[in-house]
This record gives C-alpha cells, structure tokens and sequence, in this order.
C-alpha cells in the first residue's frame, strides 16, 4: 500500500522475482521478493519488461498490457506453488476503500490490481500518468478459460445469479473445446454467515482441485470471500469477476464494442438496470471524482511544499 510520511504520500515498490518458466521464458511469477520506496508509481518485473502501479486511492493498480496478465495468471494456475488472488477494480472498488480498512488490506496482498473501468484510466492521468490499457475483468475470464481449454486447466465457478454459472459453462464448453469445467456453485443469499453452507462450499472446491477459481459475489464481498477463503483451500489463482457469469451466459446483454472502447459501458448497464445500479453509478461516480480530485490535489501541495523546501 502506501506511506505516508512528512505531508508527502510515497508508494511501494514490490519487486517481483523472476524463474523460468518449463513453457514460456517470458513469464514470471507473482510473489513478492522485497520492498523499497519510490514517488509516485510502483514497478514489478513481469514478462521481459516492469509493470508500473499507479496509486488512485487507495488501490495501486497494475499498468500492464491484457497479454501479459494472461500469461503470468496461466503460468502461477499451473505451477499452482503458492495460491494467488486477482482484483479487478472500478469506480465502485475505490470509492469502497475509502473507509473499508480491510478491503485496502485485502487489495494490498492482491497478485494483479487490475483496472477494469476506464475511470481509473481517466484517473491516472489526471495523476500526470498513463495506465497502458483497461483489463475488463470478463474478457479477462474468458480469455482465461481459453487458455485453460489449451493447457488442460481446470475451472470453477462459483457465485453469480442462480443458474448463471452453469449456463456460463455451458457456453464457455461450446466455445473453447476441451475446456475443463471441474465445478460450479450458486450459494443462497446469506451463505457468509452460515457455517454450514460455507463449509459445504469448501469442501465441493477441494473435491474438485481447480486450477482457476472464478469467484462472482460482487464488490467487496468477492474480495472478502477470496481473501478469507481461496488461499486455505488452495486453488493457485482466484479471481473476482462480478457479473460475468450473467455476462457470458447471455443472462445479461453486454454493452456494444464501440459503447465498451469509448468507455461508456457503465451507461449502458444503468440504462438496462436504472433502479439496482443508479446509486452505484450516479452518486458512486461523484464520489469517485471527489476522491481523485481531493488527491490530485494533495499532490500538487506536496509539490510545491517540497519546492519552497
């Protein structure tokens, strides 16, 4: 996470180590090997080259390119030596850190901070910095699933509306022949707090031994979830991915190509479901701007305070 110290804010450096992959040289482990200090940014080796982290908020999110974040994730899921989480924030997730100290410890032991909105994109350079590109997290699953159909991966999928995880799988096995779909589970609302469901759903992970575990829960209750759960049980690399499964499944439309790439997708989903997403759009946007505003700003006292030092 971050440092604070003096009135000027300072971000982590986590270097990654790198070994050699029996399938490709180019990719790397996630673990973390040391710590040092930097301004601004934070740099972790993977592939051939560094992936900057650029603080919005309190979520240091990965500047990678989609590419990449494929082939490490497929490379720590069939190593399998240490389990391993993904994240996959937005507007929603920064807005939630805010005040959610366990979420911001949560997204501090994350492998990838991955942006999957374009305001983080917007936020970073209103930052003075550039996020190479927008990692939506379900074209990060399904380009996972294609990997995994290739390298004989098993996958799990778990949450989501009921009946969409199966009609996700049922899709995914259509599209990407091969595709090992080891498990899928809907818990009812309300499972956290039962002991018995939650036990119920370890051991149906465990029995199933996935390699890629797709946890869908929402925002912060899938990252909750992983970070209590996902590394106990084992899995090398669990990943929230929200509504995707509905997404896939064809249970809800996904926004046209060119709505995705202008970076209006969220209006296209609150046009479609105005009465459960306004307030997470309308008033989490403003928020969200707030937030930025508030620290772009504080960067540009620290500026100048170190000038006149």
């Amino acid at each position: 996470m971050t440092e604070q110290g003096g009135g000027a804010t300072r971000s982590v450096l986590h270097t990654v180590g790198n070994t050699d992959c029996p399938r490709r040289s180019s990719a790397t482990r996630f673990g973390t090997h040391s710590i040092m200090i930097c301004d601004n940014e934070v740099t972790s080796p993977i592939s051939t080259g560094s992936v900057p982290r650029i603080l919005i908020g309190h979520a240091l999110v990965h500047s990678c390119s989609f590419n990449e974040v494929v082939e490490a994730i497929v490379r720590d899921a069939a190593m399998g030596e240490e389990p391993k989480y993904v994240v996959t924030p937005n507007a929603q997730h920064v807005v939630l850190l805010e005040k959610d100290k366990y979420l911001q410890q949560i997204f501090s032991q994350a492998a990838f901070v991955l942006p999957d909105g374009f305001s983080l994109l917007l936020a970073a350079r209103i930052m003075g910095h550039n996020i190479l590109q927008r990692i939506a997290g379900v074209d990060l699953f399904e380009a996972l699933c294609k990997r995994a159909a290739r390298e004989g991966l098993r996958i799990f999928l778990l949450g989501g509306r009921p009946g969409s995880a199966e009609k996700a799988a049922e899709k995914l096995r259509t599209q990407y022949h091969g595709l090992i779909v080891c498990g899928t589970c809907c818990p009812p609302l309300g499972f956290e707090n039962d002991p018995s469901q939650q036990k119920n759903i370890e051991e149906c992970i465990k029995s199933a031994r996935p390699h890629l575990l797709f946890v869908a829960f929402g925002a912060p209750k899938q990252e909750y979830w992983m970070y209590k759960h996902s590394r106990k049980l084992g899995v090398p690399v669990a990943m929230g991915v929200g509504g995707s499964f509905e997404m896939v499944g064809g249970v809800v439309a996904r926004a046209p190509r060119w709505l995705q790439e202008s970076g209006l997708e969220w209006l296209y989903r609150l046009l479609r479901e105005p009465r459960r997403l306004w307030r997470r759009y309308l008033v989490g946007h403003f928020q969200f701007a707030l937030i930025v505003l508030q620290q772009r700003l504080k960067l540009q006292d620290d500026a100048s305070n170190s000038v006149e030092s």
